[in-house]
């Protein structure tokens, strides 16, 4: 293979890891192409360019194959949506506190959202009240990320898991 080389010199690395030497690339093709393999450029900035002797199929199917095994052990963590009003009643509040628990269990974290409509903006002090009411009931398993924060007519908190 001859994409991408553009000197012509190059430093030639064997199939077994050994330093052939630099030389020119046609001479380098015709040793990779004596053991039937092919001329991989790996390091192409390098002065002059380095060149290894491997089978390239092998090659990408093994790079593959570690992409695969490293987003298979890679850990997703997902941010889940709680809503709540300024004027939650506290048995809706511990339904949604469940809801949290639940998703934290799963190493999730979770963004509680409180929305104003019309006038309920004049109730920013309950608000507050039921965010730590929010808080102090999830202390056992969850911690405040993000300190709840007020956005237009939103205030939003982030609870991740302990």
């Amino acid at each position: 293979m001859n994409k991408g080389i553009r000197a012509s010199q190059v430093r030639v690395i064997g199939s077994a890891g050994e330093q052939i030497g630099i030389m020119p690339i046609e001479e380098a093709l015709r040793v990779a192409g004596e053991e039937s393999l092919d001329l991989v450029e790996v390091s192409p900035e390098a002065k002059p360019p380095v060149c290894k002797i491997m089978d390239f199929g092998k090659f990408k199917y093994e790079q593959t194959k570690k992409k695969q095994e490293a987003k298979r052990k890679q850990k997703i963590t997902q941010i889940k949506e709680i809503k709540v009003r300024p004027k939650t009643n506290d048995h809706d509040l511990e339904t949604k506190v469940n809801h949290i628990e639940k998703f934290i269990s799963k190493n999730d974290k979770v963004k509680v959202t409180m929305v104003f409509r019309g006038r309920e903006f004049m109730l920013k002090e309950q608000a507050n009240v039921i965010l730590d009411k929010i808080v102090v009931m999830t202390q056992e398993f969850a911690q405040v990320e993000q300190p709840p924060k007020f956005e237009g007519r939103v205030i939003t908190m982030l609870l991740g898991p302990k």
